[in-house]
C-alpha cells in the first residue's frame, strides 16, 4: 500500500499568529465559538482522502487561514486504499483518521451506513443539493463528471465519439487495438463504482464490454497514469476518466481533449464524513462546515479545481458551469446514499468482475 503523508499548513506567519485570531465566520450561530475553542484545544486534524496532495493543499492552507493553530495532517492515497486501511486501523483498535474524504461514493457510504460515520449536521447543509447529503451525516462536497479523453493529435474530430454507443463503435475499429485505457475496476474504486452505474444507465453495456475486449483495454489504477499515456499518444482515448482533472490538464495540454457524453454524463461527489471515534471530532466539525461552506467552496473551484458543488459559488470549475455544458437533462449525479453501494454485497461484487475479466479484461 502506498500513499503520501503530509503535514500541510499555512505560511509561517499564519501559524505565528495567537490562537485567538480564529473567530465564528459571520452568520454562524453564536455558541459556535464553544466548537472553535474545542478545535483550538485539540490542534490537530487527521485526514485520509483520496484527493492528490496538490488539489487538497489550497484548501488546507486556507483552513489554516481561517483556524490557525490547528495542524492537518493530509494522507493521500487512491480511494480503495481509503477505505482499506481505515478498516485495518479501526479493527486494530489503532490511530486512524478523523475524516474521510473519497470519490468513492460506493465505499464512503458503505462505512457510513455501516456504523462508523458520527452525524453532525453541518451549519452549510441547506446550501447543498439535497440529493447530497444522507442522514445529516455524510457529505458530498463535489460535482465531478466521468469522461471521453482522447489524443487530439491521433484522433480526428471525425472520430470523436460523443454517446457511449459511439465509443463501443470506435474502439471496435482496428486502430484502436492496444490504444484504449480505463480504470482497473478491482483496485479504483471510483472506476468499478463508474463500471457497476454504466451497467445501470446503458443499454448496450454487454457490447461495451465485448468492445474492450477487442480492443485489449489497459487498465490503470490512477487518473494521472491514464491521462499521461493519452497524451502522450501511447493510448489514443480513455473511458470514464475523472473529468475534474482532465479538464483542469486539458486547458494547458494540448494533446488532449475532452468529451462529455451527449447521451448521459455521469457525476460523482467526493464524500466526507466525520470518523465516529475520531481523536479530534471538534477539528473534524470545523473542517466539514468549512469545506461546505461558500468559502471553502470557492477554494475547491478556483485552487483545487474539482468543481465546486454549490451553486452560489462563481470561479473555474463549478457545477453551474458544468450544467451547462452538458444540459441539465443529460446530467446523471449520483446521489449520497446506501443505495450507490448495491455492487459492494461481495456476491454481486465477484459476479460483476467475473464477467467483466471474462468479457472486456481477455487478451
Amino acid at each position: 500500500m502506498h500513499f503520501t503523508k503530509t503535514l500541510i499548513a499555512a505560511a509561517v506567519t499564519v501559524l505565528a499568529a495567537p490562537l485567538a485570531l480564529a473567530q465564528v465566520p459571520a452568520g454562524y450561530p453564536a455558541n459556535y465559538q464553544q466548537l472553535v475553542d474545542g478545535a483550538k484545544k485539540e490542534a490537530k486534524l487527521v485526514i485520509y482522502g483520496a484527493t492528490d496532495s496538490k488539489a487538497a493543499q489550497p484548501l488546507i492552507k486556507d483552513f489554516n487561514a481561517l483556524y490557525p493553530g490547528i495542524s492537518v495532517e493530509y494522507n493521500d492515497m487512491n480511494s480503495t486504499e481509503v477505505y482499506n486501511r481505515f478498516i485495518s486501523e479501526n479493527a486494530a483498535g489503532g490511530d486512524t483518521a478523523d475524516v474521510l474524504w473519497s470519490s468513492a461514493m460506493d465505499l464512503q457510504m458503505k462505512l457510513a451506513a455501516g456504523g462508523y460515520a458520527m452525524p453532525y449536521k453541518s451549519v452549510e447543509a441547506s446550501k447543498i443539493p439535497g440529493w447530497a447529503v444522507w442522514k445529516d451525516t455524510a457529505y458530498g462536497t463535489t460535482f465531478e463528471p466521468a469522461a471521453f479523453v482522447y489524443n487530439k493529435r491521433l484522433v480526428s474530430e471525425a472520430e470523436v465519439p460523443h454517446t457511449h454507443a459511439e465509443f463501443v463503435s470506435l474502439i471496435s475499429k482496428p486502430k484502436f487495438q492496444d490504444k484504449v485505457t480505463t480504470y482497473d475496476i478491482e483496485k479504483s474504486g471510483v472506476g468499478f463504482m463508474f463500471m457497476t452505474q454504466d451497467e445501470h444507465d446503458f443499454p448496450q453495456f454487454k457490447q461495451l464490454e465485448q468492445a474492450f475486449g477487442t480492443a485489449k483495454v489497459r487498465v490503470q489504477s490512477s487518473t494521472g497514469t491514464m491521462l499521461e499515456r493519452i497524451s502522450s499518444g501511447e493510448n489514443l482515448i480513455g473511458y470514464n476518466v475523472l473529468g475534474s482533472y482532465a479538464l483542469v490538464r486539458a486547458k494547458t495540454d494540448p494533446s488532449l481533449g475532452v468529451v462529455l457524453p451527449k447521451d448521459y454524463t455521469l457525476v460523482i461527489s467526493r464524500v466526507h464524513f466525520i470518523n465516529k471515534a475520531a481523536k479530534h471530532p471538534n477539528a473534524a466539525k470545523l473542517w466539514t462546515d468549512y469545506i461546505l461552506s461558500q468559502r471553502g467552496q470557492t477554494v475547491i473551484a478556483n485552487g483545487s479545481k474539482l468543481y465546486a458543488i454549490r451553486s452560489d459559488v462563481t470561479g473555474e470549475t463549478t457545477s453551474s458551469d458544468l450544467i451547462k455544458m452538458v444540459g441539465e437533462k443529460n446530467i446523471k449525479p449520483l446521489p449520497v446514499n446506501p443505495s450507490v453501494a448495491e455492487y459492494l454485497d461481495p456476491a454481486i461484487r465477484m459476479a460483476f468482475l467475473k464477467e467483466w475479466k471474462a468479457t472486456a479484461g481477455k487478451k
